[in-house]
């Protein structure tokens, strides 16, 4: 198992489904971020969602995944690194205008994946952007190991009800950049 920390713990078994989420640089209020440094003492998975729930309620701040564009090449790289890559086996996803969810079985190492789907994404949504050189993603991307079905199960239904939890659809499948999307979203200029 590998385990390392940087501001937070980052397990990995190896061999076990997992639930990323990564988002926007400064999407997060800093009022937010020091009530979460204060409040430490909560597990992690308290702390995920306090900071979750501020990232749907988001109404400012960078909120460039809400541009088709850009969310189409989030999920065409998403679909690239299961497809073609085979880096791993893409289990769910949600793409919300300021971070992304992930569920995944990796078959290369978290590291890897993460870079290369941020640092890919970054290049093309910053071009799109005219912001070309200039931060896109936060680097720190939280993570949890799937540590059986009935977990997989909440976590894979909280991905694709996010967009409906944060008052953006009514249905998982209307929100076009998710796994629960019956709409076909792929394609980057």
């Amino acid at each position: 198992m590998d385990y390392h920390v940087r501001h937070l713990p980052h397990w990995n078994p190896g061999d076990r489904t997992i639930f990323l989420t990564w988002r926007l640089y400064g999407s997060l209020p800093a009022e937010v971020i020091t009530q979460l440094r204060q409040q430490r003492s909560k597990s992690a998975g308290k702390e995920f969602l306090k900071a979750d729930r501020a990232l749907d309620k988001a109404r400012a701040g960078p909120l460039w995944l809400n541009e088709p564009t850009i969310a189409r090449c989030v999920v065409s790289a998403l679909y690239r690194g299961d497809r073609e890559l085979h880096q791993y086996a893409l289990k769910a996803f949600a793409v919300m205008p300021n971070h992304v969810h992930v569920l995944l079985d990796p078959s290369i190492s978290l590291e890897r994946i993460t870079n290369g789907l941020k640092g890919v994404t970054a290049r093309e949504a910053n071009q799109i952007l005219g912001r070309v050189g200039k931060h896109f993603w936060q680097d720190e991307t939280f993570d949890h190991w799937i540590r059986n079905g009935t977990q997989y199960d909440r976590v894979r239904v909280y991905i694709e009800r996010n967009p409906v939890a944060a008052g953006l659809v009514k249905n998982p499948e209307d929100w076009p950049w998710s796994s629960a999307s019956k709409m076909d979203t792929l394609g980057c200029p």
